[in-house]
């Protein structure tokens, strides 16, 4: 059955299609005020709709082949069978998505944990710094390493000739020293675990050790024939590394100090630092290099490094060892090169790599949480929080108007204090503890006695 197309304002049937150009008569009428609206038919599926009216109607059963026939013909002319197709799945479980797959429009369709610390790491970081302190003078130099913080929570801070000393606890500022010489300058400052001794490296090539309770000299080491530019503890040996490319050792507690010396750089030491077990010593140094070199217990003789790494393009300041595998060490590079890559010791292995974007001044591993925190310079001068293993960023904390020349952290792991070209010292309170595992911390740190009780003459 076709229906007619009928209209009141016309007895003749329009002998062409309605909606095709050419032709003036239309299907509708054209008169205002009709008595009723006769819509356009040809956009309709009126076989369809007759079909489906009479198959409701048919009293004859659909037999199994009838029925295969049927979903087949709807296969064909769809695509997909019309019985089973839905438009909503509103029971079951979600379907997974493929590995691997990212929707842009960052629908989930899995109940998997979000990778990263994206979860985890809700916890609130304030964008803002808990305190800017001034520092006036200080110098705008990248090699050199201006500020350390002890365990005794004395902040070290090295304005040109002068050490400054800041108490986080009452806010008291001491003068340790001030050089005789105006044209020497302070170039490193760097604390003795315990935290009552302070060493500090000039631009004269002078090793100074510091009593901080009686705030007098205990000892002037020289050796090197260059600045000093950085410096660290391990045990009752501190090491040195200077201009030259020269590291030296030196055994403080005898009168012939320098015990062992490591040549494996040919352009300035900037950066320096002691694995948290004492067994190797990490360096980095303007010639773009990475030495990782074995605990010595003094001797004469050669000494060579246990692994160099050579994929920095830039020169390497930024050195820091993990605290929770003491065989993982991040470094970053300078300028020319921007990148942080973390390696194993062990077997020498680049384990990843990310792009900062900025030079990068210095690292540092929070105890606290499985992340670290990595200061920039030109042309950022911000610091970024990172998730270990994954890379991610964690948080971005802006506010230096000058290149990040150091960092350093609170004993208790909770703050992070930079120093920058900008004059100023601003602390950051980014790694804030639970309350509970504050507590379970400061326990198992009571517990602790101190491994070193050797007196320094």
């Amino acid at each position: 059955m076709k229906p007619a197309n009928r209209s009141h304002s016309s007895s003749k049937t329009p002998s062409k299609t309605p909606g095709k150009s050419g032709s003036k008569i239309q299907s509708t009428p054209t008169k205002a005020g009709g008595d009723r609206y006769i819509p356009n038919r040809s956009t309709m599926q009126m076989e369809m709709a007759n079909f489906l009216l009479t198959k409701e109607n048919d009293p004859a059963e659909d037999s199994p082949t009838k029925k295969e026939q049927q979903k087949a013909w709807a296969v064909n002319l769809n695509g997909f069978d019309v019985e089973e197709a839905k438009i909503l799945r509103l029971s079951g479980k979600p379907q997974n998505a493929p590995e691997g797959y990212q929707n842009n429009l960052k629908v989930l369709y899995s109940q998997k944990m979000t990778p990263g610390s994206s979860r985890k790491n809700s916890r609130y970081i304030p964008s803002m710094p808990d305190r800017i302190l001034d520092a006036p003078e200080i110098r705008n130099d990248y090699y050199l390493n201006l500020i350390d913080w002890s365990s005794q929570n004395f902040l070290a801070v090295a304005l040109d000739n002068s050490v400054y000393l800041w108490n986080h606890a009452t806010g008291e500022i001491i003068q340790l020293l001030q050089m005789e010489h105006p044209d020497v300058y302070i170039s490193s400052v760097s604390w003795i675990k315990e935290g009552n001794y302070l060493a500090v490296g000039t631009s004269s090539a002078e090793v100074q050790l510091w009593d901080i309770q009686q705030q007098k000299r205990l000892r002037n080491m020289t050796s090197h024939c260059a600045r000093v530019g950085t410096l660290s503890w391990n045990s009752y040996i501190l090491s040195s590394g200077a201009r030259t490319g020269h590291i030296h050792h030196h055994d403080v507690r005898v009168a012939e100090h320098h015990v062992a010396t490591l040549a494996g750089h040919t352009q300035e030491v900037c950066g320096l630092k002691w694995s948290l077990d004492g067994r190797y010593l990490a360096s980095g140094g303007n010639d773009n290099l990475v030495n990782v070199w074995p605990c010595t217990q003094g001797g004469g003789g050669d000494f060579a490094p246990v692994q160099t790494f050579t994929q920095h393009q830039g020169a390497v300041k930024a050195v820091a060892w993990c605290p929770w595998q003491m065989n993982v060490l991040a470094t970053g590079g300078g300028t020319s090169d921007r990148h942080i890559r973390i390696w194993n010791v062990c077997s020498g292995a680049c384990l990843s790599t990310v792009d900062a974007h900025s030079q990068v001044c210095s690292i540092l591993w929070s105890t606290n949480y499985k992340e670290f925190i990595s200061g920039h310079g030109f042309a950022q001068n911000q610091l970024v929080i990172w998730k270990y293993p994954t890379m991610t960023k964690v948080a971005e904390l802006q506010g230096h108007t000058a290149r990040i020349l150091n960092l350093t952290m609170s004993p208790d792991g909770t703050t992070v204090a930079s120093a920058a070209a900008d004059e100023t010292l601003r602390l950051w309170r980014c790694f804030e503890m639970d309350p509970i595992k504050k507590k379970e911390k400061e326990k198992a740190n009571s517990a602790k006695s101190s491994i070193i009780h050797q007196s320094i003459r």
